[in-house]
């Protein structure tokens, strides 16, 4: 017996349109996610930013493009900041569409990580579900979530449970990881390439340190990601010689995996909690080892010896001389770890499972085997 096709609305994230590079690792597991439900044939309506882009293969997907000020972003503010809605703000203005076309919805599911979405959950006929991107960077966005996982705690999920330990909730968490279509990222064997770093150019993913490893190494560093803080890249690239750092901007999957792939080794420097660590993922679907700071994420991802190797957090040495261990490590277990743990087929059924359990449990749908 075939399982029942789910009718969802996703609601893009508020910090930019979809495609923009703006909304960071959001776009890649939104992009990800919808083409993985398209391919189990759920019905799918977005609703996202003015000038987003439809995800490749979802022509049947129906795009509502919302007019609005972006919203500020959590990650770079203070630990008591407070809730902050522009004026004439597309974030209400998406929750409206989404509202608007939930009637014909089994569910909604909200990639957006900010407060009025986790508020109004429980004021909604509607099943609204949560897929939390980050920890709890601020006080009053982790006792959102934290009071909401006390209302319902079927209504979130997580990508890591390193991620899911910031917050205290009445239950174990619901752990979903994340996917990436697998066919876009080729595999390259050869070990003796460049070293690599790759993420947002902001002071928490830590590119200052990987560039002292290139230092200590005598190495030049490639770094692909978007330019967020100028002032920052400035002083990093000044902190260390001439030529260290070459800059590959921010690029599409097509050109990055194909570059990255190329590398011998990516470094992983993150200064916080990541949630989960795109970029270490998309680096072992090429190959590439990945040696990283055993913080947040990525040190949930990396299984030391198979697919990279961890060092303490902040430990520049260490990481130097992990990267000087890294050939020891076969290429093709990092593929083969992606494939098993990261693939767009695994991460859909995984959250589809946690949507269907949870609309199972409200009494509208049998739950999906």
């Amino acid at each position: 017996m075939k399982d029942p096709s789910l009718r969802l609305v996703l609601i893009s994230t508020p910090i930019g349109a979809l495609g923009s590079g703006r909304g960071g690792g959001v776009e890649l597991t939104l992009r990800s996610l919808a083409q993985g439900l398209v391919m189990r044939q759920h019905q799918l309506t977005l609703i996202a930013p003015r000038g987003s882009q439809r995800p490749v293969g979802c022509d049947a997907v129906e795009l509502v493009e919302v007019d609005g000020v972006d919203q500020p972003s959590w990650q770079h503010a203070s630990e008591a900041a407070s809730v902050e809605i522009p004026r004439n703000a597309v974030l209400p203005r998406l929750l409206d569409a989404a509202l608007q076309r939930a009637d014909n919805a089994d569910a909604l599911l909200n990639f957006g990580y900010d407060w009025l979405p986790l508020w109004v959950t429980p004021h909604l006929q509607q099943p609204l579900f949560h897929l939390i991107s980050m920890g709890a960077v601020t006080t009053v966005m982790g006792e959102a979530i934290e009071a909401l996982g006390r209302w319902d705690q079927r209504r979130l999920a997580f990508h890591t449970a390193r991620q899911a330990a910031d917050f205290e909730l009445p239950n174990p968490p619901c752990v979903v990881g994340n996917g990436f279509n697998l066919e876009a990222y080729r595999f390259q064997a050869a070990t003796g390439g460049p070293l690599g770093w790759a993420g947002r150019i902001a002071p928490e993913k830590g590119l200052e340190d990987a560039a002292l490893v290139a230092v200590a190494l005598g190495e030049r560093l490639l770094v692909w990601g978007l330019l967020e803080d100028e002032t920052y890249a400035a002083a990093v690239e000044a902190a260390v010689p001439p030529g260290t750092i070459e800059w590959r901007g921010f690029l599409p999957t097509e050109h990055l995996q194909r570059d990255l792939g190329a590398c011998r080794a990516l470094i992983n420097t993150p200064k916080w909690n990541e949630a989960y660590g795109n970029v270490v993922v998309e680096a072992m679907a090429c190959g590439v080892p990945v040696i990283a700071y055993d913080r947040g994420g990525p040190g949930e991802l990396i299984v030391p010896g198979e697919n990279g190797l961890l060092v303490p957090p902040d430990d520049v040495s260490a990481l130097a001389d992990a990267v000087r261990r890294c050939g020891d490590i076969d290429r093709s277990d990092c593929r083969r770890w992606a494939e098993r743990n990261a693939s767009q087929q695994v991460f859909s059924r995984r959250v589809e499972a946690w949507i269907s359990a949870g609309l199972a449990a409200d009494g509208n749908i049998t739950a999906l085997k």
